[in-house]
């Protein structure tokens, strides 16, 4: 009888401690899952997004209007704001025939508040247009190299976004945030042989490799997902190549010159260029597919 009751009383333990553990895992998933979800956006004017914002349907900014309950962008310094369409410097509004612009953080940020809902979700954004990784964004800048872009009189844009990320993360307590990833969208100026010569380009994949390993290292966080949008051409896109093989965080989202291909992007012809609504909307949206296809 006494065995009887030891066996019971060993399984109710055993129960106990099974049910408890799971409880317990729950808890410690469901507090994780909706920690602030942050993500850095970098780059230069298709970063910063040329697509006219009179394009957006009204479905487009329904789920806009949705998405600015739980999605916060900071922008270039500005003061933050609700996920929102951007207002570019005269000059530019004049040149694309648009007071309302935006970029990839639009249907990126659209599209991970239809997914997390119950998260809050944070975009640090710095981008300038025209401004090369081997000068502005270089995390080796120097005045020679900032010279050969001629971008010496430009932000120091790396050293910059460092400060702003960290600025805008010191108002929030390090146990309510993760950082889930950073997109970049660059390459161009570094592509223009005829403009800068061949070194932008040469030293195009050793630059990059400094940039992500800086920022992981300036966020300690080592593993920190990198998604770059294929920008520019020659050497410069073979170095995003070669990185995105190399590095298992690191993924690229591919172009394609084929009208039929998924990665068909049509820009504004010259000598405007640039990517356009549709273009734009979907370069946001497979950002997010991207992330949540290798990095979730």
């Amino acid at each position: 009888m006494k065995k009887k009751s030891l066996l019971i009383y060993s399984l109710a333990v055993v129960l106990f401690t099974l049910i408890f553990s799971c409880n317990t895992q729950k808890v410690v998933s469901t507090s994780k899952d909706k920690k602030i979800k942050v993500f850095f956006l970098a780059g230069q004017s298709n970063m910063e997004g040329r697509a006219r914002a009179r394009n957006l349907t009204p479905d487009d900014l329904k789920r806009l209007s949705k998405a600015q309950k739980n999605v916060t962008l900071y922008y270039n310094h500005l003061p933050p704001t609700p996920l929102q369409i951007s207002t570019p410097a005269k000059h530019t509004q004049k040149k694309f025939g648009a007071k309302k612009m935006f970029g990839p953080e639009l249907f990126f940020g659209i599209n991970m508040s239809e997914k997390y809902p119950n998260h809050k979700i944070v975009l640090i954004k710095r981008s300038k247009g025209g401004m090369s990784l081997y000068g502005a964004w270089n995390p080796n800048w120097s005045l020679d190299k900032a010279k050969v872009m001629k971008e010496d009189d430009d932000p120091k844009l790396y050293s910059d976004f460092i400060a702003y990320a960290k600025e805008v993360l010191s108002t929030m307590d390090t146990s309510q945030y993760e950082l889930d990833g950073m997109l970049w969208v660059q390459g161009e100026s570094d592509s223009g042989k005829k403009k800068n010569g061949t070194i932008p380009a040469d030293t195009y994949k050793d630059n990059l490799k400094n940039l992500i390993q800086g920022v992981r290292k300036e966020f300690r966080k080592p593993d920190l997902p990198f998604m770059i949008f294929q920008v520019g051409h020659g050497k410069v896109v073979q170095a995003m190549r070669d990185i995105a093989r190399e590095d298992k965080n690191v993924v690229l989202i591919p172009q394609s010159n084929d009208k039929n291909s998924e990665f068909y992007f049509e820009k504004n012809p010259r000598p405007l260029g640039h990517y356009k609504y549709k273009s734009m909307k979907k370069i946001g949206k497979l950002f997010f597919e991207y992330y949540e296809k290798y990095f979730k």
